[in-house]
């Protein structure tokens, strides 16, 4: 896949889905996600038919409405708080669906973040890890694709929020700066309600000073939409975006 990224990149002229059309199920709220896919589709040269998410949870069957769109459609891309509806999907079509994120998982992220941070890391299958939140969807697909490709993946939270047993492939812990020693890339995911307290925030916001005990050169990668002051700095992510700015 990554192969495949790189020389769609080089060769965007590519048209290779011109005559491909793509149904998407998309909630309202949704912009990075919907963007990036139409954007995708239409620079290939596809088309897109947009329906809000809500449409899947008519009476309907699913078997019968996969029966009409695996004739009219290339490929589904569905954006659904329920995993389970995409999987009930999935058993009766014939054509492609992708999983653009559900309450259980995100993996079109986690893969996308993960080739940018090849472009940069050479090693990236070498390095290590650390996710600082909540138990997620973003949380559970860094932890599956670290399990899958094999990376060292640590995960830093209040007691609670363990994703899985400590393994070769996921580490938990309470203490974000013994864990961050060591660490090569640090990730965030937006807090969720209960977290939103001076407690949680002074114990595990990721600031300048604590991005210094990381190892030479980390990279911070934060999920958006993040929310300065709360997972992470202001400041941090200033400085962050002034970076970008001067390296472009």
């Amino acid at each position: 896949m990554f192969e495949l990224t790189k020389n769609l990149k080089e060769t965007q002229t590519n048209k290779i889905l011109s005559g491909k059309t793509f149904v998407l199920f998309f909630p309202e709220t949704s912009i990075r996600t919907r963007v990036t896919f139409e954007k995708g589709i239409k620079d290939l040269g596809g088309e897109c038919i947009l329906f809000p998410s809500e449409t899947l949870d008519k009476r309907e069957h699913p078997k019968d409405v996969m029966n009409y769109l695996n004739n009219w459609s290339d490929g589904l891309i569905i954006r659904h708080s329920d995993f389970s509806k995409l999987k009930e999907l999935s058993l009766y079509g014939s054509i492609p669906i992708v999983n653009a994120m559900t309450t259980n998982n995100h993996p079109c992220e986690i893969l996308s973040d993960l080739f940018s941070i090849a472009e940069l890391r050479d090693n990236y299958r070498e390095i290590v890890y650390t996710f600082v939140g909540a138990a997620s969807n973003i949380s559970n697909s860094w932890m599956e694709i670290a399990k899958i490709m094999d990376l060292k993946f640590n995960h830093v939270c209040a007691s609670g929020n363990e994703l899985a047993d400590n393994n070769s492939n996921y580490q938990f812990s309470t203490y974000l700066e013994t864990t961050l020693s060591g660490s090569d890339v640090v990730l965030t995911d937006s807090l969720p309600s209960q977290f939103l307290n001076n407690e949680y925030i002074g114990k595990y916001q990721i600031t300048l000073d604590r991005m210094k005990l990381a190892n030479k050169g980390a990279l911070l990668n934060p999920c958006p939409p993040f929310f300065r002051d709360e997972e992470v700095n202001a400041g941090l992510i200033q400085r962050r975006y002034k970076k970008l700015h001067k390296d472009i």
